[in-house]
């Protein structure tokens, strides 16, 4: 049987541009319910929807969902903020922001509904990352991202005898309201959650959901001044 057949899906960040497209399709490919969740639900007007209150930076708001949300066996761990960009020129009260929702927040979801989808059988805890977990263009939104990306193989270790599978997700620049003052092409969110869903669903542990995260992932070898051509010397 495929994974989300029957399951039971908890999508944080759900009113977002990915958060929203997780939802939809994890209904199309059979999911039995949807906890949608966000810091302030939206009306779905679908049975198999929840809205659920959610603030990943607040300790009792994440165990309050967990509690609400007994029956999940999936989590897409899936809200993110921006900002940050430059580690020298940010107030430390911006990047603390910044890793509060990107690393602190996401830890605080997986710790609280990792024990739900043991005792429910075992499911997957979908991590989304970004291709600046592994450059370092964006301050302390790459600095959170990287962080977050060490986090999820740190989980996928650790969760693994429980019948848990941990996944990490990668992407460039996306179609959605983050992204909303970026010039540069973007994926198509529909594109990224049918690709990463796909993934999880052939067993996948790491999903490049477009060429920037395969050609950077393949490049982490070379030497830095490959990676970061500004460094190299003239």
């Amino acid at each position: 049987m495929a994974l989300f057949d029957g399951a039971v899906v908890v999508v944080t960040g759900a009113n977002g541009g990915l958060g929203t497209e997780f939802v939809r399709q994890a209904l199309d490919r059979g999911a039995a319910k949807v906890y949608a969740t966000a810091r302030t639900p939206k009306e779905w007007n679908d049975p198999r929807i929840v809205p659920l209150a959610l603030d990943v930076t607040d300790a009792a708001s994440v165990a309050a969902a967990a509690n609400a949300a007994e029956d999940a066996t999936v989590l897409i761990n899936n809200a993110g903020v921006g900002g940050g960009h430059s580690v020298l020129g940010s107030e430390m009260a911006e990047v603390r922001r910044v890793f509060e929702t990107n690393f602190f927040g996401a830890l605080e979801v997986a710790k609280a509904f990792a024990p739900v989808i043991r005792a429910n059988g075992g499911g997957a805890i979908v991590d989304i990352h970004s291709v600046l977990s592994w450059i370092g263009l964006a301050g302390a939104y790459s600095a959170s991202k990287a962080a977050f990306w060490s986090l999820t193989n740190s989980l996928r270790l650790e969760l693994a005898a429980d019948g848990i599978q941990v996944v990490g997700v990668h992407l460039g620049y996306t179609d959605t309201p983050m992204t909303a003052g970026v010039t540069d092409p973007k994926n198509d969110p529909a594109d990224v959650v049918r690709d990463t869903l796909d993934g999880i669903e052939a067993g996948e542990l790491e999903i490049l959901a477009d060429q920037i995260s395969r050609d950077v992932k393949a490049g982490l070898s070379a030497p830095i001044s490959a990676l970061y051509p500004q460094l190299a010397v003239r």
